[in-house]
């Protein structure tokens, strides 16, 4: 499991378009958004980066907080 902190998120569209960026990459990612503490943790075949880079590209800048398994 990855997680990012994603601080310029700040409603649910954005929630929706994060996803929507993810699941694009990975239809079957598993993702999980916490509007309230700008957290999001991704299960997927995607590398930190990866994600990191396709958040940036949907207009988010996130930060890795950290990475299990």
């Amino acid at each position: 499991m990855i997680e990012l902190t994603v601080n310029n998120m700040s409603c649910n569209h954005c929630v929706s378009m994060i996803t929507k960026a993810i699941h694009q990459q990975q239809s079957d990612a598993q993702v999980e958004v916490d509007l309230a503490t700008k957290m999001v943790r991704v299960q997927s075949l995607l590398s930190r980066d990866e994600l990191l880079q396709v958040l940036d590209e949907a207009g988010y800048s996130a930060t890795p907080r950290s990475e299990t398994q």
